[in-house]
């Protein structure tokens, strides 16, 4: 394994280590951030990027997410090992939350709403309608993507402005699917809800998996497209 795909392992289980945690601390019952609402929720995710990728980013340049991976690589910004990186992207978001899951345990035993224990791990949608949820996906990451393109890579564009993109489409397009925006955030994240011993746990929706991995791989490749059109 090279350095870069281990900082991508290691990155993407801070970010979902600290994205996953925000979601637990506002969700879950008895933690002291309980009810805290959206807009922590938008700042702790935007936080949780740059985080992660302050400490990756010299090293793997910080992508976190394989849509944006995917993204750069047809724009011809990245000439790096893209299934090396989704895979440990994948692998890391796995990590990070069984992390949360290991630290927050006692509340998850007093949460009695499977839906909120769910929601630590994974988006969901506020109505279910597959093409709108798709389409928001679709659009959210297209923001993002385009943004970084537009600022010369991930790497280049630093984390502090990647990070503030990702809390304005947290609080501006977030409210209809959860923003996933990076399949490894809601993949690895949903298979460690499946795996873990979670006590009381529900399902975890995966006919609805699909849309937070495909939408935002289409709306990276549409940014990539356009940016190649127009720059």
């Amino acid at each position: 394994m090279g350095q870069d795909i281990l900082f991508e392992f290691i990155g993407t289980a801070i970010l979902i280590l600290f994205g996953a945690g925000v979601c637990a601390n506002v969700s879950l019952k008895k933690t002291l951030g309980n009810g805290a609402g959206w807009g922590v929720i938008s700042f702790g995710w935007g936080f949780a990027v740059f985080v992660a990728a302050f400490i990756s980013t010299p090293y793997s340049g910080g992508h976190l997410n394989p849509a944006l991976t995917i993204g750069l690589a047809i724009a011809g910004s990245f000439k790096g090992n893209v299934i090396g990186y989704i895979i440990a992207q994948i692998l890391g978001a796995i990590l990070g939350a069984s992390l949360v899951y290991l630290m927050y345990k006692p509340h998850f035993d007093e949460e009695e709403d499977a839906d909120k224990k769910k929601g630590v791990f994974c988006t969901g949608p506020a109505i279910r309608a597959y093409f709108y949820n798709f389409i928001s996906e679709v659009i959210g990451t297209f923001i993002l993507v385009f943004g970084v393109l537009f600022v010369g890579g991930a790497e280049i564009a630093g984390p502090l402005p990647v990070s503030l993109v990702i809390v304005a489409i947290g609080m501006s397009l977030g409210g209809t699917t959860g923003y996933a925006i990076n399949p490894a955030r809601d993949l690895g994240p949903r298979i460690a809800h499946a795996i873990l011993p979670i006590k009381g746990k529900r399902d975890s929706d995966w006919a609805y998996s699909w849309i937070p991995v495909f939408g935002p791989i289409v709306g990276a490749s549409l940014a990539a497209l356009l940016y190649l059109l127009v720059k």
